[in-house]
């Protein structure tokens, strides 16, 4: 009987001793490896089945319908070849999608950015699935930097989808005729698409202080909304204050005081200076955002 016993509970033991084989010197279970949790792949596949992913590009996509029937049913009946962005609008394809960029630049496509940005952490935490992902588990520095890298790229995917589908339907109902500036120079379709392409690397840099922000907030609290709407507020101050021209110098601090710096493209002689000041201080705000992030993410005591 007694030999009975012995045999049992050596069998139980196995287990828990096969365990320990299996266990690597660092204190991890073999074969485990970080790198596997939490696909890029999977997250992405995530995020583009919420609907406030589908809904977010798909108004983006049909703005540009939207501007074209304000522009149809309060058009006079003349194309009109001079004034501003707004004036020259209806002149070619490439003036339709440089007012569409222009009119969105400054509160869409920020409120964008702070959506993909402010929701992905924040989210997570108002479902109480966050501590649950850390404990499949996902290292914090992974998950933050998965979660990041998929709201850039849905950032950068609204950032195309925006001017690719006003140059789509500007191009059928306007023609691809040459773009006519504000100073009444005429840029041929090529060079026009040129200065698009680099409009948009620059609105993609100078919104990164955005992102930054948003994800900072959104690690700092369990409430997507007040993440995404904190980053946008944010960005109205800045414009607010902005427009004070008796702050003087101190504008240049702010970090929207060069969002229209892109516009210096219109331009045959381009001034690279406001763009490449507004560069700088996009990169140097977001850096300092998601490094504040980072350490608070890194810190904060998960309990959702």
């Amino acid at each position: 009987m007694s030999e009975q016993v012995l045999t049992e509970a050596s069998a139980a033991e196995r287990p828990a001793a096969a365990q320990e084989r299996r266990t690597r010197a660092d204190g991890a279970i073999a074969g485990y490896r970080e790198r596997r949790t939490l696909p890029l792949r999977v997250e992405l596949a995530r995020q583009f089945g919420r609907r406030r992913t589908q809904v977010t590009l798909g108004l983006l996509a049909v703005l540009p319908v939207v501007l074209l029937l304000a522009f149809e049913l309060g058009s006079s009946g003349t194309t009109r070849r001079q004034g501003g962005l707004v004036d020259l609008a209806t002149a070619s394809g490439q003036n339709f999608v440089t007012f569409a960029l222009f009119a969105s630049a400054n509160f869409l496509l920020v409120v964008v950015v702070a959506l993909f940005f402010g929701d992905t952490v924040a989210s997570e935490a108002s479902w109480s699935s966050l501590k649950y992902l850390l404990a499949i588990p996902v290292p914090r520095g992974r998950l933050l930097r998965q979660k990041a890298l998929v709201s850039g790229l849905l950032s950068v995917l609204g950032l195309l989808v925006l001017p690719a589908m006003s140059l789509l339907v500007g191009l059928i109902w306007y023609g691809g005729g040459d773009m006519v500036t504000p100073t009444g120079e005429s840029v041929p379709l090529a060079d026009g698409l040129i200065a698009l392409g680099l409009a948009l690397c620059y609105l993609a840099v100078h919104l990164f202080w955005v992102a930054g922000l948003a994800l900072l907030l959104s690690v700092s609290t369990d409430a997507p909304l007040s993440a995404v709407g904190g980053a946008a507020l944010v960005s109205i101050v800045s414009q607010i204050l902005n427009q004070i021209t008796d702050l003087g110098s101190l504008r240049e601090f702010l970090p929207t005081h060069y969002s229209y710096a892109w516009s210096d493209l219109l331009s045959t002689d381009i001034d690279w200076s406001n763009m490449a000041a507004g560069a700088f201080s996009a990169l140097a705000y977001g850096t300092f955002f998601v490094l504040l992030a980072v350490r608070k993410f890194a810190r904060k005591d998960i309990t959702s």
